[in-house]
């Protein structure tokens, strides 16, 4: 379950968090290779509202065992009656250039709407180096340490809100493969602000797969997000995710 393709269907029953968590899309490679993932989900429900949902996520890779290419666009829009209730989108670009068996050297860049958040635009860069803890096929640890600059601009309803900060981004994700059948897959973010480390933010994705045939599984995915100090008082400090889905392999 090492390759997958995201395909059939996603259920949100809730709000989404802000960090995008790449560690599920990336993809093993025994040779020089594109690979990518694209799904869809669109609803339309009609009773007392009109409720139309549209989301898309698109992502493709380039791996030669060297180098790492990583690029992810997902966007999202709700819209019931003529209110827009969730609108955002990200697009995040990342590079891996391997520099040992055990240490990885990553950079990327990230551009971010999240209308939710009342978040008009954040952008990111950021490097740092990412090492791999463990050899074993059964269990995976890879632990990161990044350095990250942010420009944020709020939205029209806040006015003259910009912040230009200096972030620090630490990841822990594990794979683990009890059975041949089932996989668990983890990412926990921490990105605390370099001058005032009570400003920080926290994020947590775990992946639960059950494998039905050889390349499809049933998927429940579980993402917690926590901002210490939110672009305003009214948008909640806490925010989280429960998907179910499909997932093609190849």
């Amino acid at each position: 379950m090492s390759k997958l393709l995201y395909l059939i269907f996603f259920i949100s029953l809730t709000s989404f968090s802000q960090v995008v968590n790449i560690e599920t899309l990336r993809k093993a490679s025994d040779s020089a290779k594109w690979t990518g993932s694209v799904s869809l989900d669109v609803s339309l429900i009609k009773n007392k509202n009109d409720i139309f949902r549209i989301a898309n996520k698109a992502h493709v890779q380039y791996n030669d065992q060297i180098n790492l290419w990583l690029f992810v666009n997902d966007l999202n829009f709700q819209k019931t009656g003529g209110n827009s209730l969730v609108n955002r989108g990200t697009q995040h670009l990342r590079y891996n250039r391997k520099i040992s068996e055990r240490v990885k050297w990553e950079a990327f860049t990230q551009a971010q709407y999240d209308a939710i958040s009342e978040i008009d635009f954040r952008g990111l860069v950021g490097t740092g180096p990412r090492f791999k803890l463990t050899k074993s096929d059964d269990y995976r640890f890879y632990l990161g340490t990044l350095i990250m600059y942010e420009y944020e601009k709020a939205s029209n309803v806040i006015s003259n809100r910009t912040q230009n900060d200096l972030r620090g981004s630490v990841y822990l994700s594990f794979s683990l493969y009890p059975t041949e059948t089932i996989s668990i897959l983890s990412t926990s973010y921490y990105q605390p602000k370099l001058d005032a480390f009570s400003d920080y933010r926290f994020s947590s994705n775990t992946s639960l797969l059950f494998e039905i045939f050889k390349d499809l599984a049933f998927k429940t995915n579980f993402n917690f997000f926590y901002d210490a100090v939110p672009v305003s008082s009214n948008i909640p400090k806490t925010q989280f995710e429960l998907t179910n889905g499909l997932i093609y392999s190849f």
